[in-house]
């Protein structure tokens, strides 16, 4: 690229689930054909509704489905710019080399959750916000909080790395960024909850070309591997 070529860096605000996937080759395939630069900053869900008043402070949003619904509705999110991305399911990961719980029914993963010295999970993100619906619908709510390790945001699965907890809740995809980690599997299927992650860009992006021009590649059947990879479904 010449001196003279202007850089433009996209800012995005953006779920850990994808994080695995855009920088497994989405963002560097970017900026590889462009000479844009993307700028991530990784944030639970809660983060990114409130954030998003600030409008133009960024260019563009990747939250869950849901929540990119409301941030279309409150015109935060310009919806002719909108994306479906992945889809993402929630697991439970232990540290390497540890004995891996059974979670295959109901049952077991309940008890699995009691016999956990401390849970790790965040209340913050979509994963926390649906783990205590789930402990709640098991009875076993008041247990399990009273010996939790709850992280503000980030990776849940850093405190398995750190010995502060011995279980790990969050989506496949968070747990799987971890090094020193094993993933032991996905929720049983009647307490699985499936979070459909969309992106746009906010009216007040400042580098709108740029950001959808980014967009438009995150379905590109090229990156399908690396978005099963990180432990996400392509959402096409």
């Amino acid at each position: 690229m010449s001196s003279d070529v202007t850089t433009t860096t996209v800012r995005i605000w953006s779920g850990l689930a994808v994080r695995g996937a855009f920088e497994g080759g989405i963002i560097a395939d970017y900026e590889a054909r462009t000479g844009n630069r993307i700028a991530v900053e990784w944030l639970p869900t809660t983060l990114i509704m409130e954030r998003a008043r600030d409008d133009g402070a960024v260019d563009i949003l990747v939250g869950i489905r849901e929540s990119v619904d409301q941030l279309i509705a409150d015109g935060r999110i310009d919806p002719a710019t909108r994306v479906e991305v992945a889809h993402s399911r929630l697991g439970l990961a232990v540290a390497g080399g540890a004995a891996h719980p059974p979670i295959a029914t109901l049952d077991e993963f309940r008890n699995s959750l009691l016999a956990a010295r401390s849970i790790a999970y965040s209340r913050a993100g979509a994963s926390g916000i649906h783990f205590e619906t789930v402990i709640e619908q098991l009875g076993i709510a008041a247990e399990v909080r009273s010996r939790a390790t709850v992280i503000p945001a980030g990776f849940t699965a850093e405190k398995l790395v750190t010995g502060e907890a011995d279980l790990a809740v969050q989506q496949v995809s968070e747990l799987l960024v971890v090094p020193g980690i094993e993933l032991v599997g996905k929720f049983p299927e009647a307490l699985q909850k499936v979070s459909s992650f969309s992106a746009g860009v906010m009216p007040g992006s400042k580098n709108r070309a740029a950001a959808e021009a980014f967009l438009a590649s995150l379905n590109d059947p090229r990156f399908h591997a690396a978005y099963r990879d990180s432990g996400v479904d392509p959402a096409v």
